[in-house]
């Protein structure tokens, strides 16, 4: 998209720093901490019906316990692909089936596991920051172009594409380091 003036090209900017850290903050809920969250598994997907669907569309997720979730699929057919999504998801999970019912025992991390969770929560946050990044460069990008406006109008505008995108940043750290000790937390 195009802006016509600074005030534009920040506000798109500011919008699609937005839409960065919202995509880290929901990878963040799906990587696994040692409770039970109905989060976890809602990069799960199903093979129903010819397509692969996310696991709260072909049933209901339930934490009933701090150390089990549940799903109850709405088609009883549809059970053994959920509990093979889940078997083969990254999660480490081995779900069992009881009476129609989903059982998924969360199990308790070890060191070993922790550490990689950890890794992975920092890959996740670097590609958060770099999407910012990215956004505050398109942002720049476009100020630079517009030519009506003062060197100063300009200057100023970059200057502020930098505090909302320093503000993102620090916003995204803040959610690794939220994470991290939730995954460390014994």
């Amino acid at each position: 998209m195009n802006a016509n003036t600074p005030q534009d090209a920040i506000r798109q900017c500011r919008v699609a720093m937005d839409k960065a850290m919202e995509n880290t903050r929901k990878e963040f809920s799906a990587i696994r901490t040692g409770k039970a969250t109905t989060q976890l598994l809602d990069l799960v997907r199903v093979e129903a019906y010819g397509n692969m669907v996310p696991i709260n569309q072909v049933g209901s997720v339930a934490a009933p316990e701090p150390r089990l979730l549940t799903v109850q699929p709405w088609d009883k057919a549809l059970a053994p692909a959920i509990e093979k999504a889940i078997r083969e998801s990254e999660l480490g999970l081995n779900p069992a089936t009881q009476g129609g019912i989903i059982r998924i025992p969360i199990p308790m991390l070890t060191e070993e596991r922790r550490r990689d969770l950890v890794k992975v929560v920092h890959k996740l946050a670097e590609e958060g920051r770099v999407a910012v990044r990215h956004a505050r460069q398109e942002a720049i990008q476009q100020i630079k172009k517009m030519d009506k406006f003062s060197e100063d109008d300009r200057k100023h505008a970059e200057k502020d594409v930098q505090k909302v995108t320093d503000e993102h940043i620090r916003h995204i750290d803040e959610l690794m380091k939220t994470k991290e000790s939730e995954i460390m937390a014994v």
